[in-house]
């Protein structure tokens, strides 16, 4: 009887380990997909931002290539238009559809999701709405992961798994950060660190990654350069700066809400389109830095490019047009524009406080980081990929302590006014729209 037991132990360990072997294999297939698709997508996105860029400079010096802007513009707001009306589950960032999906509370056509979330992610984010690639990324893994199940005729309960990791692949191509793709998947998505998900799932982030690092290369997203470490004597500033944060936090998510109840209240349903092009075309012409997700403005925040008069401009017009912009459903995310109010945080705090208490101004790069991690775990309640995030896109990794200071500040901050996790509100925003629609309300 001993023998036997011993041999059945021996034969379930065996089939285990042989099982982990086997999801790691898929996981580095789901990466390859997933990284293929993400940095197509990624590439477009570059190309379609300086074909935006070219027109909208050359318009403010010869009027018919305003009128050419003005078309490409028109153009790109119908087709945007008509991804969202043919295919309603790629709008937004994409990342509540693929936590419904995991919680098997919403269903969806794989190669509908994928075409329309890549092609109406180009377009959307081609306008100069304020939004992000990562949240169409993530969608898009998580998609290449299920098709991957589907056309390797993967049991169904294998699906979220690899959508998991699909997820995961496609964070760590959109942002150059595979550990950071590991954990939010986890963290944020799948919410497991067993062991067979943490592999799979590494697998394929890491494997996404490098299918981007051959087109992108391996710096980093942010150029950023820290001299000396911050002080001691100035942390206080990081807890400081993380109240702040948890409260601005708040406000964005409140502001996400209101927008996205204005929009969805218009009548017609396409006036907010009109309305969404109006506004780009005012920022086009009167104040251009604001348009797109504002990567670059991270870069030139850490160098002093800004007075704090500025700063405090640039931060309330993004703040508006960036949660303007979500609330329209337009296929984006709001990683890259909420990084972005973070950084003019960091470094409007930082123009303004430091000469108040004595300090040296030199070290605005380091509070542009804190004020990127801070916002981030204010806004997506997701510190530990906050952390890593931040890490991994400024190629940075000694600063892990003040960051950690004003994530966990934030975090607290924002849960004591009685902020919400915003992915948690989209989704609940999401399944009451879908069964109001059933019930033709």
């Amino acid at each position: 009887m001993s023998r036997q037991s011993d041999r059945i132990r021996k034969t379930g360990r065996g089939v285990f380990v042989g099982w982990k072997y086997r999801i790691i294999l898929e996981g580095i297939g789901v990466g390859i997909f997933a990284g293929s698709v993400v940095s197509a997508f990624r590439l477009s996105l570059t190309k379609i931002d300086e074909i935006r860029i070219f027109f909208i400079e050359a318009s403010h010096k010869n009027a018919l290539m305003g009128l050419w802007a003005i078309l490409l513009l028109i153009g790109l707001f119908i087709g945007t238009a008509f991804m969202v009306k043919r295919e309603p589950l790629c709008s937004g960032s994409g990342i509540p559809q693929v936590k419904g999906e995991l919680l098997g509370k919403i269903k969806t056509n794989w190669i509908s999701i994928l075409l329309a979330k890549f092609f109406g992610g180009i377009m959307a984010l081609g306008t100069g709405l304020a939004l992000g690639r990562e949240g169409p990324s993530i969608q898009l893994g998580a998609m290449a992961g299920k098709g991957f199940s589907r056309m390797s005729g993967r049991l169904r309960r294998e699906e979220h798994l690899l959508m998991t990791c699909g997820a995961g692949a496609g964070l760590a191509a959109a942002f150059s950060a595979p550990l950071a793709g590991v954990v939010f998947a986890l963290e944020e998505l799948h919410k497991n660190f067993s062991t067979h998900v943490l592999l799979c799932t590494m697998a394929s982030a890491v494997t996404g990654d490098w299918m981007a690092s051959y087109i992108f290369g391996l710096r980093p997203i942010f150029k950023l350069t820290l001299t000396n470490g911050l002080p001691l004597s100035q942390y206080w500033m990081a807890l400081a700066l993380g109240i702040l944060l948890g409260l601005i936090g708040v406000i964005y998510n409140k502001a996400i809400g209101f927008f996205q109840r204005f929009f969805a209240n218009l009548a017609p349903k396409a006036l907010k389109w009109v309305l969404a092009f109006i506004v780009v075309i005012l920022l086009a012409k009167f104040y251009p830095i604001a348009l797109g997700s504002g990567h670059n403005l991270v870069e030139q925040v850490g160098l002093s490019a800004f007075s704090w008069k500025a700063l405090l401009v640039l931060l309330g017009v993004k703040f508006l047009f960036s949660t303007f912009s979500f609330g329209t459903t337009a296929p984006g995310g709001i990683f890259l524009p909420l990084l972005v109010l973070g950084a003019l945080t960091g470094g409007l705090f930082t123009e303004i406080i430091t000469p108040l208490a004595g300090y040296s101004s030199n070290y605005v790069s380091y509070f542009v980081i804190l004020g990127m991690a801070g916002i981030f775990s204010s806004i997506v309640r997701a510190p530990i990929t906050g952390i890593i995030l931040i890490s991994e896109m400024t190629g940075l990794f000694s600063n892990l302590l003040p960051i950690s200071i004003v994530s966990l500040t934030s975090y607290l901050t924002a849960e004591v006014l009685g902020g919400r996790p915003i992915y948690d509100e989209l989704l609940e925003r999401l399944l009451a729209k879908s069964v109001r629609k059933k019930k033709g309300i």
